[in-house]
């Protein structure tokens, strides 16, 4: 087993910044003391002066896309970018691959997209569409992280929203994986009213949009998931 000691003037700790090294055995952390605690045989030391060493970032947001849309971003480009800014996790949303992150077959797709071309980890959200109620704990025991839901036509193909009866039929399958679930709170109704109205406006103005995302379609939406008997 490799022993690895990092050594820098400012290691960022829960507690402080301070001189400090960190002892890796393998792949794991072992411990973080001062730079006069290192065992004197066994570690290859690696010093980095006044540079910063610090736990690495999670992005538990991201849309990686690939596999189908490798031209909008793959994992390559992503996990290069992540790396850079100091992010050693991604967490990738369901909805901009193709296929969408569904089913067990389409996490394996992306997979095996994303073999050899990683410099960071990765995960995947699993999505909740209209149809795959049947596929959320299959997706979960495959290693999917959590799941992701739109209560509003998420406006890109091959993933759907769920209307509140289709959302009361999956929540019981998630219920029994023991995962959160991701919820895009807004409900359709408000917003088609809202742009009704909006018919004669400028639609390459942002403000135009933003009128259109009312509150009351948030709330609304927040309302609904509130209610206790939704997963009954």
């Amino acid at each position: 087993m490799s022993l690895h000691a990092f050594r820098a003037s400012r290691v960022v700790t829960p507690d402080e910044i301070r001189p400090a090294v960190i002892l890796v055995e393998g792949e794991r952390i072992q411990g973080v003391v001062s730079p006069d605690q290192v065992p004197a045989v066994g570690y290859k030391i690696h010093d980095f002066g006044e540079a910063a060493i610090l736990p690495g970032l999670v992005d538990s947001h991201v849309h990686i896309n690939e596999p189908g849309r490798i031209d909008w971003e793959g994992f390559e480009t992503a996990t290069r970018v992540a790396a850079a800014g100091g992010y050693t996790l991604l967490v990738d949303m369901p909805l901009n691959c193709l296929p969408a992150t569904t089913t067990v077959a389409a996490l394996e797709a992306k997979r095996a997209a994303a073999h050899g071309r990683c410099r960071v980890d990765w995960a995947a959200w699993g999505g909740v569409v209209h149809d795959n109620q049947n596929h959320i704990e299959d997706l979960a025991a495959a290693g999917a992280r959590g799941f992701k839901c739109f209560l509003i036509n998420p406006g890109i193909d091959g993933f759907t929203m769920v209307t509140e009866q289709q959302l009361r039929v999956a929540l019981p399958h998630v219920a029994r994986t023991g995962l959160p679930l991701l919820v895009h709170a807004e409900l359709p109704g408000p917003i088609d009213q809202a742009t009704d109205g909006l018919a004669d406006a400028d639609w390459n103005c942002y403000s135009t949009y933003l009128r259109s995302r009312t509150g009351e379609a948030e709330l609304a939406a927040i309302r609904l998931m509130r209610l206790k008997s939704l997963s009954e």
